[in-house]
């Protein structure tokens, strides 16, 4: 089975951002003409699409369609992993996928990156980016893969934020708020993990000098 929704991740608090984000979430700030949701939501107009929501939360259900669910976190922060729980109800397959709302992408749309590259042995497809792709990004990279795309932790390339996964196993998690590590150690576990290569330009848009990072990528030819 393949996936049909996404959860864009818009929940936290954007403390890198500062001061930006002192009066607006960080989904919200511009990037090139639009902001960073927009550029995420835009890339996936086939699919159902559903945004969580907790910090400055009435910003962004102003500013999306109609069409986009809203997964409300406002009482309490979930993380990633208990966001993807706590919006369940609103996504309409599994496995899904999720994207965080703080990077843009130059190059072929990630979600058919991904759905080319899914099979059903896997538990969860992450994509990830060579270092040499990735614009605005600082520290070592996040996982290494091994010939059939396996992947373990170390410092090979970096995790976009986007990716597949089952949501079958959060079924055996009891706590409300936890990390997606609580899914993805368990797939590390039974070797159904796996991570393919994005082939375009990626920038993580975390911190206010990157936002001028961003925009060149975008603009340059």
């Amino acid at each position: 089975m393949y996936p049909n929704s996404v959860l864009f991740f818009a929940a936290g608090f954007g403390t890198r951002m500062a001061p930006l984000t002192n009066t607006r979430p960080k989904p919200m700030v511009d990037v090139a003409g639009k902001p960073l949701l927009f550029h995420a939501l835009d890339l996936a107009p086939q699919f159902t699409r559903v945004v969580n929501v907790h910090y400055l939360a009435e910003q962004i259900v102003d500013a999306v369609p109609d069409d986009v669910a809203i997964s409300d976190e406002t009482n309490a922060i979930l993380e990633t992993g208990g966001g993807l729980k706590r919006a369940l109800p609103h996504l309409s397959s599994n496995p899904v996928f999720t994207m965080n709302t703080d990077a843009v992408w130059k190059g072929p749309n990630p979600f058919d990156v991904l759905l080319s590259e899914w099979h059903e042995d896997m538990d969860g497809l992450l994509l990830l980016v060579p270092q040499s792709q990735a614009h605005g990004h600082t520290g070592k990279g996040d996982f290494l893969t091994d010939d059939e795309g396996r992947i373990r932790k170390g410092p090979g390339a970096i995790y976009t934020g986007c990716q597949i996964i089952r949501t079958d196993l959060l079924s055996d998690i009891d706590q409300s708020a936890f990390s997606m590590w609580e899914l993805w150690n368990r797939m590390l576990d039974k070797g159904t993990l796996f991570g393919t290569e994005y082939d375009g330009l990626w920038c993580d848009v975390g911190r206010p000098d990157c936002i001028e990072i961003a925009q060149r990528m975008i603009a340059d030819v």
